[in-house]
C-alpha cells in the first residue's frame, strides 16, 4: 500500500519529520489549551490552567511559536529529498503518462 505504483510518489517519513510532527502537535495542544480559556474566562481543557488572561495569552502564543517552528524544520527536511522525489515522479510519468514526459534541455556548446 506504502508503494502503491499508481499513485504518484510522496515524500518519505524520517525520523526528524515525525518528530517534527510530534513537536506541531504539541503546539497545536497548547494553542487549544491557551484559546479555550478565551470563551469562558476559565480552564476548559485543564480546570487549574490556564487561571488569567496572561498565562492564556503566553500559552497560545507559545503554542503558536512552536507550530511555526515545527512547520518550517518538516519542510526543510522534505526539501531535502527534493532530487530523489523528482527522480521517483519522471520515473512514475514515464510508466503512466508517456506523453508527458519531460524532455532533457538541450546542451548548450561552451563559448570557449
Amino acid at each position: 500500500m506504502l508503494n502503491n505504483p499508481i499513485r504518484p510518489p510522496r515524500p518519505r517519513l524520517t525520523g526528524p519529520i515525525f518528530l517534527y510532527a510530534m513537536a506541531d502537535v504539541f503546539g497545536l495542544s497548547c494553542v487549544g489549551v491557551g484559546a479555550s480559556w478565551f470563551p469562558a474566562q476559565k480552564g476548559a481543557i485543564f480546570t487549574n490552567f490556564p487561571t488569567s488572561t496572561a498565562e492564556a495569552v503566553a500559552c497560545t502564543a507559545g503554542g503558536v511559536v512552536v507550530m511555526i517552528w515545527a512547520v518550517t524544520r518538516i519542510l526543510r527536511e522534505i526539501h531535502k529529498q527534493g532530487p530523489e522525489m523528482q527522480a521517483r515522479y519522471d520515473q512514475y510519468i514515464a510508466i503512466h503518462h508517456p506523453d508527458k514526459v519531460r524532455k532533457a534541455p538541450p546542451s548548450e556548446p561552451d563559448a570557449s
